[in-house]
């Protein structure tokens, strides 16, 4: 269990340093860290790159459609009686199909730096689609069925004392943490986008939460952040500076620090969820 824990921080951590751009090796060659570009500053990208007016009026309007969308969905949610389940599933398998909008052809051809290549018993191992065309698709993992708060939790405190506990305090952390804005913007509640991103990670790695309504993610996370979301958690390597400066373009660089926060702790849990239940299937 020491060892699940470590590896899956550890690959948690790669979409970390890939995700902001911490990377100097490939940067040294020319390559394609996404570092924020001023680095004693919390200026929007927007302001920083060198477009136009019309893009960065197109910036701002984004900011503030996400606004009205967020609202739209807290209006509907109080008058709303609830979606059936049967919806919620198909919402699920609709946001798991989308994903594959961001398939490894899609994505810039990065071959690893011969430093790490040397490590590397198998360069083609990776990520794989949960949804594959033309293949019949792994079973959907059940969050309720195996949940990190009765299952994955219990079971680490158990084989490795107290680590469950530093674990789950820094899942919460990274999960409520918030400075309340957007933007611009001051005072706003983001609890809703930061639960859709965090469920949006879990669902690109096939695991379903019954009592979400998927709906949110497609409504709150634009085309361009989801393609950041897979990237950065499924192919770190092939992130690139591109992808980091076209979503949410209005945004402060510290917003999308937090974003890559998320991903990693969201991605690491997943990691552990699917980890957990292959040990407590083998001891039972």
């Amino acid at each position: 269990v020491q060892a699940l824990v470590l590896l899956t921080h550890y690959h948690s951590l790669a979409s970390f340093v890939f995700g902001c751009g911490i990377n100097p090796e490939a940067e040294q060659d020319g390559g394609h860290g996404a570092r924020p570009p001023s680095p004693h500053g919390d200026s929007s990208p927007a302001s920083e790159d060198s477009m136009g007016c019309s893009g960065g009026k197109d910036a701002l309007q984004e900011v503030e459609a996400l606004m009205e969308r967020m609202k739209l969905l807290q209006e509907s949610q109080q008058e709303e009686e609830g979606v059936t389940q049967e919806e919620m599933a198909t919402r699920f398998e609709l946001e798991k199909t989308e994903s594959l909008l961001v398939a490894p052809s899609d994505l810039a051809e990065h071959s690893l730096q011969p430093s790490v290549l040397c490590f590397v018993e198998d360069p083609e191992f990776g990520y794989k689609d949960f949804t594959r065309r033309g293949e019949q698709a792994p079973p959907t993992f059940r969050a309720q069925d195996y949940t990190w708060e009765d299952h994955g939790y219990s079971l680490i405190n158990r084989l490795y004392p107290d680590v469950g506990q530093l674990l789950d305090e820094k899942f919460q952390v990274v999960y409520n943490l918030t400075y309340n804005t957007i933007a611009m913007h001051c005072g706003v509640d983001t609890s809703m986008l930061r639960r859709a991103i965090w469920n949006y990670v879990h669902c690109v790695f096939g695991i379903r939460y019954d009592d979400y309504d998927y709906g949110e993610v497609n409504q709150l996370l634009e085309r361009s952040l989801k393609i950041y979301i897979k990237t950065v958690a499924c192919y770190p390597e092939k992130t690139t500076k591109r992808m980091y400066a076209q979503f949410w373009r209005h945004f402060k660089h510290s917003e999308k620090v937090h974003i890559n926060l998320l991903l990693l702790e969201a991605r690491m849990q997943a990691a552990l969820l699917y980890a957990l239940r292959a040990v407590t299937r083998y001891m039972t």
